[in-house]
């Protein structure tokens, strides 16, 4: 089984480890997984046909391949094309913008902080919420673009920094700098870690934060499964802002999610999961 684990060059060099471990879980469990690099990748449309070349030229056609860029059509493209893509199209397209994201949540009935919805070309000169409050860009990830807005200048000039991309504003009234991040392969809880910032109203371990294990209650675990249940995942994190009373708030889903801090406090190997998981997804699907 030929597998593509795709990467942006650059990524691919901060993430060195992690694509080796990747490599080596997929080795064991007999799949030939290789690193792509998507600058490499040439996707679209020759001749009225559907086309994959890598380095300009016609490769065999994977199984399966993860994709850990951004990029919701590369997925499509590549499903398109007969593979089976890790995670598919449509988690790509809801997670990777916080928009969709917490629409479709808020379908399930999954509590979480107000949150306003702005198109960057029409920001109003007066926020939505009384200050203070937070700042997203609404397509980006990993807490790159996300402000604390303290006052109106504040407002003026981070509005203006990331003009040209969907806004979401968000009441402050939680826990700052404290977010649960649940790390889920297909239908399976594999873990959850506590973040909390070092000086900043983020939480991301990347950006120096601290992590802990963090154990769901049962009422959490249910939430969680809710969510789980209701989309095909492949292996995503699922974060939740923390409420003065401890209840907790959805904030996001990761879609490329990393695993530094699960595996920080954890034996937990999310990777072999991750593998067996679209072993028996792409098994199951050339058997159809």
């Amino acid at each position: 089984m030929l597998g593509w684990l795709i990467y942006n060059a650059d990524d691919a060099t901060k993430n060195e480890s992690y694509i080796n471990w990747f490599i080596e879980e997929a080795h064991l469990e007999n799949v030939d997984l290789k690193l792509i690099y998507r600058e490499s990748l040439t996707v679209g449309i020759i001749d009225n046909q559907k086309v994959i070349l890598y380095e300009d030229e016609i490769v065999e056609r994977p199984t399966f391949a993860v994709v850990r860029v951004m990029e919701p059509i590369l997925n499509m493209h590549l499903e398109a094309c007969g593979i089976n893509v890790f995670n598919n199209e449509n988690i790509s397209l809801m997670a990777n913008n916080k928009i969709r994201t917490h629409d479709a949540i808020n379908a399930l009935g999954i509590p979480m902080v107000d949150t306003v919805y702005i198109q960057n070309t029409a920001v109003p000169d007066r926020p939505p919420f009384p200050y203070p409050f937070v700042l997203k860009d609404a397509n980006n990830r990993g807490g790159k673009f996300v402000f604390f807005i303290h006052d109106q200048s504040e407002w003026k000039r981070r509005t203006a920094e990331i003009y040209g991309a969907d806004l979401v504003i968000q009441r402050c009234n939680v826990r700052l700098g404290i977010d649960i991040r649940v790390f889920v392969v297909g239908k399976k809880i594999i873990g959850s870690v506590k973040r909390t910032g070092n000086n900043d109203f983020r939480a991301n371990y990347t950006l120096g934060g601290n992590v802990t294990w963090y154990s769901l209650q049962s009422n959490e675990t249910e939430m969680v499964k809710r969510i789980v249940n209701s989309f095909d995942f492949g292996m995503v994190g699922i974060d939740f802002l923390v409420k003065e009373n401890g209840n907790l708030l959805f904030n996001e889903i990761e879609d490329i999610v990393g695993s530094r801090s699960l595996s920080k406090v954890s034996n937990c190997n999310i990777l072999r999961e991750y593998i067996k998981l679209i072993k028996q997804k792409t098994t199951n699907q050339d058997s159809i």
